[in-house]
């Protein structure tokens, strides 16, 4: 059995799902991509009606650098800066889930917002290949620490998920899951 082609989702493709896809790849994992379903990417500004707003595409360097050179203190205290030096470290710049023509085996969100949007756009693209595509949810509030406790969330269903006949076994898996980490996890299953 092969390492299976996963997808972490979240609003943006600057925290939660992140977080999971750096532990990810630290853990070992090399079939692990990430992005985001809103229509840009949203960080904290200097108060709550003057966000950071950027498009999907835009290098997690120039992020970087822009916010570093608008406010370091504030940026460096809000942990911003450090979130993004860790980004950095795993790829270029936040992806946008429904600009990838990528399949996978299954995808991990971390809010029903994303859930219902990533479910939404299978389904409109249409089934093309009759591939199923396994759709997780968790709810991980967006804080650094609880994107960190997603992240680890997300790496021991990843790791109970490594079984022959996972999608037969799923329910029982699930089961085991949630009873360990005490989180709720809802699924679907939609075809590429």
């Amino acid at each position: 059995m092969g390492e299976k082609k996963v997808a972490m989702v979240c609003a943006s493709n600057q925290n939660r799902s992140m977080d999971a896809h750096a532990l990810l790849v630290k853990s070992g994992y090399k079939k692990v991509w990430s992005f985001g379903t809103s229509n840009n990417c949203k960080l904290p500004g200097p108060s709550i009606d003057k966000p950071n707003i950027y498009a999907f595409g835009t290098p997690y360097r120039k992020i970087y650098d822009d916010l570093k050179r608008e406010n370091t203190k504030l940026y460096t205290a809000n942990g911003l800066l450090n979130m993004l030096e860790r980004n950095l470290k795993v790829k270029e710049a936040p992806q946008r889930w429904q600009e990838t023509n990528l399949k996978f085996d299954y995808v991990i969100t971390f809010e029903d917002r994303v859930f219902e949007t990533l479910v939404e756009d299978v389904i409109n693209r249409g089934s093309e290949v009759n591939q199923p595509l396994y759709v997780f949810n968790m709810d991980i509030r967006d804080s650094h620490q609880d994107a960190a406790i997603g992240a680890q969330f997300s790496l021991d269903l990843v790791r109970s998920l490594e079984v022959d006949d996972w999608e037969e076994k799923l329910d029982e898996i699930l089961d085991k899951f949630q009873q360990k980490n005490k989180k709720q996890v809802t699924y679907t299953i939609v075809f590429y």
